[in-house]
C-alpha cells in the first residue's frame, strides 16, 4: 500500500549515526543519500526517508504517529530495541508480546533522538484459515453459474431427442 515514509530531522548526518545501526539489525540498509539533505533506507528500494523538512522549518515529531518496521523474528525485535537504546533512543515499550494487538504480535517501541516513535514488529501468521464474508455478488455469481450449467445440460439432452425419427445435429 505505501510507497515510502519520510520523517523530518534537524541534522541528517546525526540521524544517520542513529538509523544506520538500528535499521541494519532489521535487515534494512541505506540505499540512497543526498547529503546533507536526505537519506533513504530499505531492502532494495528507498522506503524510509530521513530528511530535512522541505519547508525549511524545524523538524518535529508527530503526535500519535509512529513508524513500524517489519522484523524477521522476535530476536530481531529484541536486537532493534537494544541497538536503538545504545544509539541514543528512549524506551517506549520493551520487546514482548502485544496481545491487545493480536495473539501473534511481538513488538518493541522507542523514540529516536528527534522524538519520532519507532516500532519493530514480528507478526507470526496464524494457522487459522481467514474468515471470508459472503457477499451478494458472489452468491449471485454462483446462482448464475448453476443456471448456466442446468441450461447447458438441458441443451445437450434436447440435442439427443429424436426429431421425426432422427437425432438433432448441432
Amino acid at each position: 500500500m505505501l510507497h515510502h515514509v519520510s520523517i523530518g530531522v534537524a541534522n541528517v548526518e546525526a540521524a544517520a549515526r542513529f538509523y544506520d545501526p538500528v535499521l541494519r539489525v532489521l535487515g534494512y540498509r541505506r540505499v540512497m543519500e543526498f547529503l546533507p539533505y536526505a537519506l533513504a533506507y530499505g531492502d532494495g528500494a528507498p522506503e524510509f526517508w530521513v530528511q530535512l523538512p522541505h519547508n525549511q522549518q524545524p523538524a518535529s515529531a508527530g503526535n500519535g504517529v509512529h513508524i513500524g518496521f517489519a522484523a524477521a523474528s522476535q530476536d530481531a525485535v529484541r536486537a532493534f530495541h537494544q541497538t536503538a537504546l545504545a544509539a541514543g533512543a528512549t524506551d517506549e515499550g520493551a520487546p514482548g508480546p502485544r496481545p491487545d494487538y493480536s495473539p501473534n504480535y511481538f513488538g518493541a517501541f522507542v523514540r529516536d533522538p528527534e522524538g519520532n516513535k519507532l516500532e519493530a514488529v514480528f507478526f507470526a501468521m496464524s494457522t487459522a484459515k481467514p474468515v471470508r464474508a459472503k457477499t451478494k455478488t458472489k452468491s449471485k455469481t454462483k446462482a448464475a453459474a448453476k443456471r448456466k450449467t442446468k441450461k447447458a445440460i438441458a441443451r445437450k439432452s434436447s440435442a439427443r431427442r429424436p426429431v421425426r425419427g432422427r437425432t438433432r445435429k448441432r
